[in-house]
């Protein structure tokens, strides 16, 4: 019973379902990314440097009997094949993702640390201290 109790009281702490709750956001999160780089990004790319279609950049390694040329076609017929198109459309979504993430972390950073406060004046002394100076002051008198 005591195994039992402890995974609970992990599973219900604050970390364990942040934790949770980070990683079914960022799953989310990863397929806004992946579409704005394969729906938007992608082909802004591909329109500038000539009407590439990336996920189709590939080579092929083994032996293409019918000639295929698109990447679902190659790997449905399991011919093996170097796709550094579909490399280089990862490679987008995780350098646009870690910079979101980076952009995202420094917002919370600068939010929880507090601006710099203006120096305190030093608090007044209080009055039995000021007595208490006066008398050893006249004692030295």
């Amino acid at each position: 019973m005591g195994m039992l109790q402890e995974f609970k009281e992990f599973a219900v702490k604050g970390n364990a379902m942040d934790l949770a709750v980070g990683v079914i956001i960022g799953g989310a999160f990863g397929k806004i990314v992946d579409s704005i780089v394969g729906d938007l990004i992608m082909p802004l790319v591909s329109r500038v440097v000539g009407k590439l279609d990336f996920s189709n950049l590939l080579f092929v390694l083994g032996d293409n009997p019918n000639n295929l040329v698109a990447l679902a076609d190659l790997k449905k017929a399991g011919i093996p094949v170097f796709a550094y198109g579909s490399f280089l459309t990862i490679l987008v979504n995780f350098v646009i993702l870690a910079f979101i993430i980076f952009m995202m972390i420094k917002q919370m950073n600068r939010l929880r640390t507090p601006e710099a406060a203006a120096p305190e004046a030093a608090p007044a002394t209080p009055e039995d201290v000021m007595l208490l100076r006066e008398i050893r002051d006249s004692l030295k008198k």
